[in-house]
């Protein structure tokens, strides 16, 4: 991602002053939306309405929550994001912010009668402090580039946050004389990355913070041309404070240029606050080693580690190190399934962690003795959890109901719903209902299949059915909310959705998990069929109405399939999906996951797996394709570039084959904008009514 490059300066220097009287801002303000439902289904309209949480965490003394709510407008086209508290009971919740300019990475100060926040009202991201019923709102940094988040050290003395740097790249950094050049100068791998051409990179500085002002700000990695955090998905997590305050700990992949590109080493460093000297906590591990946490006592350093290096879906082990002999040790080596999200318990001998197993994600407790107790049960992905003095809250959701906060018996497994942001939209709506199902496979393996009704379903009926292809390629189809692909949304256009976990997706084991791995065309395709063929024998499915969707690698397989399906589909639709794997393997920007998923480039002739997986890219099986097909892609998509999707589209109409095209071109691998989010869905099921509803 990124090449060599020199830091003008060793020491940033900010001169701060603590500002209570910004300029006034006169921006309407995105509220919640009051929202009808007429005839208890839901619409695009009504998803992209919907109240999101997020960031829920407790207060030190556990009876709080403090978390955001994002609401769009349609009209204007954006979001905005409020902060709000509620007892840990589900009474007295209470709005504490009402302003144009989104509130960000909020977090208890003072013990809980204060709350820190990122607000972008004074023109950029700043950190502002407010008294916890948001009165006395007051900004404390006016640091140059802006603050992409924060944490506190325990004491609250210093401020560890994150923001951008140049690193070098900028065509008016090299000539100065020509800043109006809109031509880059590119000499090494990675030059873009998912949606950006690297300019800037993250890095992590310390400030003090007198309890009014922040500080002057000490670079900890300075002049290392290296990010923190780990780009494009990690943030404030790869970070954290010792207990006392002396140590940061901060996941890091120390690489430039093309050996950034084909690497997934990163590495846990320890950065002494006092004498500014750093150690690498895992040298010689390498795989992705991120998520640092320290123990309460400080006695021990946990983390999330991969063992191998490149293979960004390897087992999420959760490690731990004594901090005094740098003892190692995997606590999940007998445990064959990925540990998501952890915290430790106040007790320092155990975690709460999230895990994914078998199609659900659930709260479970993991001992340093290596002991495992699932915590909590149902039909159900938990997919953010806080604790404090004894009390916990997650963050809940399934493919029937939206996110929302739920305030967990640790002991029990009870879960509590208190947040009910989206309640009043849910109650009007007739939701569809999502059932479990186990199929044997083609090889004699036991696969789960989400089959998910439309509805008011009605089993002496016959309905067209789709086959939903998941993307990742190695993410697990569980109880998830989408507002792109949203099952409970496709049902609602009366539609029986078979969403399987096939072939090379986690939480069925490592060996489940790994087949597809140089065998994108192998074992998984056999499991989307033999799920789609197993659900159509039912009388309530129309076996002549099939439609097969999906995005990414889902994308993939939609174009694979077009090409092998023996007739079973009457429609196809992809999404910023690759058509063409020997393009693909050069156009996207981590090598790394070209060199994993394919087997290795596609000119080593002696290299039979990619050679395997060349021979089957699904642009080689064109003069096969017999299906009317929707292409949909992101023109700002540098994971999977957008001449795939026009590639396929183009192929289809040379071929005489129905076909559209959808192109966004201010919009990445998925689609954020509202009334683009809408626009997809409209698209999207005209299709499938065209040619499944006749």
């Amino acid at each position: 991602m990124k090449t060599s490059v020199f830091f003008m300066s060793i020491l940033i220097s900010v001169s701060i002053t603590s500002c209570t009287n910004e300029t006034e801002d006169t921006t309407p303000i995105v509220k919640r939306p009051e929202i009808k439902v007429s005839n208890g289904l839901l619409t695009p309209e009504i998803l992209y309405s919907l109240a999101r949480i997020s960031d829920a965490r407790l207060s030190p003394d556990g009876q709080k929550v403090l978390y955001g709510v994002s609401f769009s407008s349609i009209e204007e086209n954006k979001g905005n994001r409020e902060l709000f508290t509620v007892n840990v009971d589900g009474t007295g919740k209470k709005q504490l912010t009402a302003t144009a300019r989104s509130e960000q990475n909020a977090a208890w100060l003072q013990n809980g009668r204060e709350i820190a926040f990122l607000s972008g009202e004074s023109g950029s991201s700043q950190l502002w402090i407010m008294n916890i019923d948001g009165t006395n709102r007051r900004r404390i940094s006016n640091y140059g580039s802006g603050i992409n988040s924060f944490i506190f050290s325990p004491d609250e003395k210093n401020i560890l946050f994150i923001s951008d740097i140049n690193c070098g790249k900028r065509t008016s950094d090299i000539y100065p004389d020509l800043p109006k050049a809109s031509g880059r100068i590119v000499d090494d791998l990675m030059y873009k990355h998912w949606d950006e051409w690297v300019e800037t990179i993250p890095h992590p500085f310390v400030a003090p913070f007198d309890g009014n002002k922040m500080g002057e700000a000490i670079d900890v990695m300075e002049g290392e041309p290296y990010e923190c955090p780990i780009k494009p998905m990690n943030g404030i997590e790869d970070l954290a404070w010792s207990p006392n305050g002396k140590m940061i700990a901060y996941a890091s992949r120390k690489k430039t240029g093309l050996a950034y590109a084909v690497s997934t080493n990163s590495d846990i460093y320890l950065y002494n606050v006092e004498t500014k000297q750093t150690s690498n906590l895992t040298e010689g591990m390498m795989g992705y080693d991120t998520h640092p946490a320290f123990s309460p006592d400080g006695k021990y350093i946990a983390w999330i580690s991969q063992e191998r290096d490149g293979y960004e879906s390897d087992k999420r082990r959760l490690f731990i190190a004594d901090m005094q002999s740098g003892e190692k040790e995997d606590i999940t080596s007998a445990f064959d399934y990925n540990v998501d999200d952890m915290q430790w318990n106040r007790d320092s001998r155990s975690f709460y962690a999230i895990v994914s197993k078998e199609g659900l994600m659930h709260i479970w407790q993991i001992g340093l003795d290596k002991t495992m107790r699932q915590i909590t049960t149902g039909q159900y992905d938990y997919v953010a959890l806080s604790i404090a003095s004894g009390n916990m809250i997650a963050i809940r959701q399934s493919q029937e109901y939206a996110p929302e906060i739920f305030a967990v018996n640790t002991e029990s497994g009870e879960a509590k719903e208190i947040s009910f942001e989206n309640k009043a939209v849910f109650d009007q709506l007739t939701t569809a209902k999502s059932e479990p199902r186990w199929i044997k496979t083609t090889d004699g393996k036991q696969m789960l299949v989400w089959v998910v009704y439309p509805p008011n379903f009605d089993p002496d009926k016959k309905y067209p059915a789709l086959l939903y292809c998941q993307g990742g390629p190695q993410s697990m189809v569980s109880q998830f909310w989408s507002y792109r692909w949203n099952l409970q949304l496709m049902a609602a256009n009366g539609y029986i959705i078979v969403a399987p976990n096939r072939r090379g997706l986690p939480g069925f084991g490592q060996e489940w998990l790994e087949q597809i791995s140089g065998d994108y065309g192998g074992q998984n395709m056999k499991d989307y069929f033999t799920a789609i063929d197993e659900v159509a024998k039912e009388p309530y499915v129309d076996e002549n109405r099939l439609g097969a969707v999906g995005a990414s690698y889902g994308g993939f397989s939609i174009y694979w399939l077009a090409g092998r399906h023996g007739k079973r589909f009457k429609a196809f639709i992809a999404h910023a999906g690759i058509f063409n794997l020997e393009a693909q393997y050069l156009e996207t920007e981590e090598m790394w996951f070209a060199n994993w998923d394919m087997g290795g480039p596609y000119w080593d002739k002696n290299n039979p797996v990619a050679q395997r997986t060349f021979a089957n890219s699904p642009h080689r099986f064109v003069d096969k394709w017999d299906t009317p097909i929707l292409v949909t892609h992101g023109e700002l998509d540098y994971r999977i570039l957008a001449s795939q999707g026009m590639s396929a589209f183009n192929a289809a109409k040379l071929r005489g084959i129905p076909a559209e095209m959808l192109i966004f071109p201010d919009e990445n691998h998925w689609i954020t904008q509202p009334q683009n989010g809408i626009l997809f869905q409209r698209v999207f099921f005209n299709w499938l009514d065209k040619w499944l509803k006749y």
